[in-house]
């Protein structure tokens, strides 16, 4: 055996599969989680994975990828598929030689699939992660797009799509032929949902929110897209009739203070918490402190991998009747879909859920049984690792 200066162990002729990730591992949030149990399975078959991302993991998210058959890369502008990106891409593959290489958070048309084609990849993947804008329909491209896309992706075996609704989007385009396409969900690590009090009790405390006092969660990206100005809208609402409600609002982003701004302008005083970026929710006590989780997006998610993290902890969830997640929540029975900004509807199942601890409870366990039976991370990936042709 020999060491790759990465921190695992690289075992002679093992088959390696290249993971691109155009992200920067920052928390451990649903790609980290996914990158780990792809290597893991990936090691019950005698392959390595060598995850690249934008930057370097953090020191948390290290911890948490690192198992003997992973190897760690860094491909800045990855992002862009430009010339630059395509050249460090093909040191990286000369280094590894891996037998698979699949693409995430990059533009779909790029270049990479034949720079792979023509070094040591035998397959090359790419999964659509991309959510469309508000109000998005999607239609069959012009027929020059299509033609481009046919030569520029060529290489390419497979697309993965993240939900029906990415599924009907990326094969409507008809930019590849429809038998390249394949739905597989993301999941949700069910090993690492625990039921642990304390995390609710130490939530609340290393944030000063009174103990009398109902959360109501979301996580996201602190953006336009997530429809923060919707969720305090309706934390105003609500706070007009339940004074006993304390909206939190877990994430980061570049229009974090001009929101903080808009929520005192709005008189919601301590009402409000903005926890920052959390290096992991999970172990951190965000959804076991939730009462209700929220996810209030303006654009057309593809998935909705929160909305799947809080089912999975039994959190019954709001959420916008866009995009991808009308597929994980069943409407009066795990939680409520609303329409695009309706606060209005926003704000009534908040405060019905709030008056309701029976309701919440049945929600949640619904919630809890929708995960385990479509959108469990090992049986997902497992599909993913089937259509890899690794047996």
């Amino acid at each position: 055996m020999n060491t790759n200066g990465h921190g695992s162990t690289k075992l002679p002729h093992a088959p390696t599969l290249l993971s691109v990730f155009g992200v920067k591992p920052l928390r451990i949030g649903g790609t980290e989680t996914f990158a780990r149990e792809l290597s893991m399975q990936l090691a019950e078959r005698g392959w390595q994975s060598v995850l690249c991302f934008l930057s370097e993991p953090t020191a948390e998210v290290r911890q948490f990828l690192e198992l003997p058959n992973i190897s760690f890369e860094i491909l800045e502008n990855s992002t862009n598929g430009g010339r630059d990106a395509r050249r460090n891409l093909a040191g990286i593959m000369q280094k590894h030689w891996p037998e698979i290489l699949h693409l995430h958070y990059v533009s779909f048309l790029n270049l990479y699939s034949w720079r792979a084609h023509f070094q040591s990849a035998k397959r090359v993947f790419f999964t659509d992660h991309h959510s469309r804008p508000a109000g998005y329909v999607q239609s069959r491209a012009p027929f020059w797009k299509r033609a481009a896309a046919r030569v520029i992706n060529q290489p390419l075996d497979k697309v993965i799509c993240v939900s029906n609704y990415g599924y009907d989007c990326m094969a409507g385009t008809d930019l590849l032929p429809r038998d390249r396409f394949e739905m597989i969900y993301n999941g949700v690590d069910l090993t690492r949902v625990k039921s642990e009090p304390r995390l609710a009790t130490e939530f609340r405390e290393r944030y000063s929110i009174p103990s009398d006092r109902a959360i109501v969660t979301q996580v996201s990206w602190i953006i336009p897209e997530k429809g923060i100005t919707d969720f305090l809208e309706t934390a105003r609402l609500v706070l007009r009739q339940n004074r006993r409600v304390q909206f939190v609002l877990v994430g980061e982003g570049v229009n974090r203070e001009q929101y903080a701004r808009d929520a005192d302008a709005l008189g919601l005083g301590d009402h409000v918490t903005w926890t920052g970026m959390v290096d992991d929710p999970f172990s951190e006590g965000v959804f076991h402190a939730a009462d209700v989780v929220c996810q209030f997006s303006r654009w057309e998610e593809v998935f909705g991998w929160m909305i799947a993290e809080a089912m999975a902890h039994g959190k019954p969830v709001i959420a916008t009747r866009v995009g991808g997640i009308p597929e994980l929540i069943s409407d009066d029975v795990s939680g409520y879909l609303v329409e695009r900004a309706d606060t209005k509807a926003m704000s009534e199942r908040t405060l019905k859920l709030l008056d309701d601890v029976e309701l919440r409870s049945r929600m949640g366990r619904a919630g809890k049984e929708t995960v385990a039976a479509r959108f469990d991370l090992r049986q997902n990936v497992a599909k993913l690792v089937a259509a890899y042709g690794i047996s």
